[in-house]
């Protein structure tokens, strides 16, 4: 399998830390350059229409973009350990926090960067700064409540690591 990536953008780090966690070798990386526009490119497209980062290219030909995507479906080609449950109950609560965590502290900080960082100004455009202050009020708000949570529990989705 090869990895479409990048080694800055968020969400090909979430799958490469889902990758370490595992303990998965041989995925190839190839990294593509967004600042220099690679991903909008044709060569990039055919692979993910979307021109996002990560992609994984399986060993049949087949792309599939999306990290959440790419991590279940290493979840399921390598199960062990278990990072996304072992019960129906167990996986619906680690996708529960997943999905919050992702929608309401990664967004929000997501946007706050890519519209107040003059680095990113090549891959927003427009950036709209008074949008992206008042995603960093709002991303504020969400770790004082994943604070909050994670000061009477160990982790975010459990009593283990996932």
């Amino acid at each position: 399998m090869k990895l479409h990536t990048s080694a800055r953008a968020p969400n090909p780090r979430r799958v490469d830390l889902f990758i370490a966690e595992k303990g998965i070798d041989g995925i190839v990386r190839e990294y593509v350059d967004l600042n220099a526009g690679e991903h909008r490119t044709p060569a990039f497209t055919v692979r993910n229409p979307m021109a996002r980062v990560p992609v994984l290219e399986l060993d049949d030909g087949r792309f599939l973009a999306e990290s959440r995507a790419i991590c279940t479906y290493l979840e399921g080609r390598y199960p062990e350990p278990h990072l996304m449950g072992t019960s129906a109950e167990e996986r619906a609560f680690i996708e529960m926090a997943d999905r919050q965590v992702e929608f309401h502290l990664l967004a929000t900080v997501a946007n706050f960067v890519r519209h107040t960082h003059p680095g990113l100004a090549t891959l927003e455009k427009p950036q709209f700064p008074d949008f992206g202050a008042s995603q960093g009020k709002r991303l504020l708000e969400a770790a004082s409540l994943l604070d909050a949570q994670l000061a009477t529990r160990p982790w975010i989705a459990g009593e283990r690591f996932t």
